[in-house]
């Protein structure tokens, strides 16, 4: 067990009151490394309090006043994702993983614009993104599909992104390439396509499909 069993770390959003200071930053990215090294081989934290603050902890917390970011047993990149690194403010330029999105695209023979679309709808290409069902990382994967796919670290980019685009290409072929099927299979899963002949009547599902093939034909265009 840790000597620890938890670090708060405070929002590191600036005010009047506490201005920001980028060494404070950096020792609270050094004190999350020390803190998760400490804690091999146990499983690893990372709660979202009610104040905007993060914790790290090797401890499950079952109470309604956390939200789980992250469960893990690799501490790197725990202390990054306790100082606040899913603030919307840190997210990445629609650019930057373009390179990785093609190489994966062409490897697996998985629309550029459809992988890119459904990142953007996803997680704005934030690779620390994480919903409240348990999807992780740029192409919000849920842990069952990145078992499936070999993938062991959802907060790595080009895991993250490769685990998306095989279960891309596997509701691609399940669906004869239609895109608007896919689409709706990604966000509701391939059962719920089937049994309902066609998108669902969800009005998540039917929003997420309009939106995912808005972007899809812009970054077509662009491409």
């Amino acid at each position: 067990m840790l000597g620890l069993s938890s670090m708060t770390v405070e929002s590191s959003q600036p005010t009047q009151q506490r201005p920001f200071h980028p060494g404070l930053m950096a020792a609270i990215l050094l004190l999350g490394f020390i803190f998760c090294e400490s804690a091999s081989g146990s499983d690893i934290y990372v709660y979202e309090m009610q104040n905007g603050s993060r914790l790290i902890t090797d401890r499950p917390l079952a109470n309604g006043y956390t939200r789980l970011i992250r469960k893990s047993t690799e501490a790197r990149g725990a202390g990054k994702l306790a100082a606040n690194m899913n603030d919307p403010t840190l997210r990445m330029e629609s650019s930057v993983y373009d390179k990785l999105i093609q190489r994966l695209a062409d490897q697996y023979d998985v629309d550029f614009a459809l992988v890119k679309a459904i990142m953007h709808v996803e997680s704005s290409f934030n690779p620390y993104a994480a919903s409240s069902r348990g999807a992780l990382g740029l192409m919000q994967v849920m842990p069952a599909t990145a078992k499936r796919y070999g993938v062991h670290d959802m907060y790595n980019p080009a895991e993250n992104i490769r685990a998306g685009v095989l279960h891309l290409k596997y509701l691609s072929e399940m669906f004869g390439y239609k895109s608007y099927l896919v689409i709706a299979a990604y966000n509701a899963g391939e059962n719920a396509v089937l049994k309902n002949q066609g998108i669902p009547p969800y009005e998540e599902t039917q929003n997420y499909v309009r939106k995912v093939l808005y972007f899809k034909r812009r970054y077509a265009a662009q491409s």
